[in-house]
């Protein structure tokens, strides 16, 4: 089968190599998938670049002829022999993360999953609609369902609002009843605006940390501030939600301001909590009712084919994508 094949660490269109490789086959509890659409993450970058550096001793050497990607939309081709609820030929859509620098991911012609964490797909979502929201719609989900829940009133702000995660976020959020700001560049701000949020700030003019208004809730999706400034902005009782590794290489990166948010959060100068994102059929669920009913929608800044995966890892580096990234197999 066809696959995008990771060798070092480096730039992603000289690291990353479209080859043929053996097709994996499922194992128990395991799902083959015909890829259709894939997702791009701010994980493969992380993996790709291998940056920030101090992630690499967490993940231990690279393993070369390691296929990236995560997130997945396609056909069921074969299940393991303990999957019962899932058939081949069946649509479906979900996340092969395993919560490690996977060696089969889903830039490839097939992937393997775990059932667990796959679902049918909806008719009425394309495969690179379904692709696209499943790390970033699962991620804000659980940020404003299960980590600071809003509620009707509730005034929240997203920093990044134009990103995967953000656009997310802005609909989820006003959806449920918030009153939300999202904070992006200038070429972003109707974009925002439409996705819910009744008030949008430039980020090139205006800083947020230093203005009058306060905010029940921050997701910050970019980490542009010191968390010390970022966390004026909150109201009493108010939550910061730090989501960012940061935008630059080196040996920490975001990580440092995690760190501090992280230590700002034991001292009690603030209410800090961390997202997670969870992979389970629940949460999937949850997602494509939201997408199906017309609640939320995924926005697509570019889809390449297969063979341009380099191309696309590198548009997400970049940290210019309005919205996600997809990667279509034909």
């Amino acid at each position: 089968m066809k696959a995008v094949v990771h060798h070092r660490y480096g730039a992603p269109e000289q690291v990353l190599a479209l080859t043929d490789i053996e097709r994996p086959e499922p194992g128990p509890g395991q799902v083959l998938v015909r890829v259709k659409a894939t997702g791009v993450n701010t994980p493969d970058w992380i993996a790709v670049t291998g940056t920030p550096y101090l992630l690499r001793a967490r993940a231990g050497e690279m393993r070369r002829g390691a296929v990236r990607g995560t997130d997945l939309a396609g056909t069921v081709e074969a299940v393991g022999d303990d999957v019962t609820d899932l058939r081949p030929g069946q649509d479906v859509f979900g996340s092969a993360w395993t919560g490690g620098m996977t060696t089969t991911g889903t830039f490839a012609e097939y992937a393997l999953a775990p059932a667990a964490q796959l679902i049918g797909k909806p008719a009425a979502l394309s495969f690179e609609t379904a692709a696209a929201s499943v790390m970033s719609g699962l991620t804000a989900l659980h940020a404003w369902r299960a980590t600071t829940p809003v509620h009707d009133g509730m005034r929240v702000l997203v920093n990044g609002a134009s990103g995967g995660v953000g656009t997310f976020a802005v609909q989820i959020a006003a959806h449920d009843g918030a009153h939300v700001t999202g904070v992006c560049g200038p070429g972003n701000l109707d974009l925002v605006r439409s996705l819910g949020a009744a008030a949008a700030i430039d980020h090139t003019t205006d800083d947020f940390t230093a203005g009058t208004e306060r905010y029940d809730a921050i997701l910050d999706n970019v980490l542009n501030h010191p968390p010390s400034r970022t966390i004026r902005a909150l109201a009493e009782g108010g939550v910061l939600m730090p989501n960012s590794v940061g935008n630059t290489g080196g040996l920490l990166a975001g990580l440092g301001r995690m760190a501090r948010a992280n230590l700002l959060g034991r001292l009690r100068r603030a209410d800090v909590r961390f997202v997670t994102t969870e992979y389970h059929r629940e949460a999937l669920t949850a997602l494509a009712r939201l997408l199906e009913s017309g609640a939320i929608r995924a926005v697509v800044d570019h889809a390449y084919p297969l063979e341009e995966t380099p191309k696309a890892v590198a548009h997400m580096l970049s940290h210019r994508a309005s919205g996600n990234i997809v990667i279509t197999v034909p």
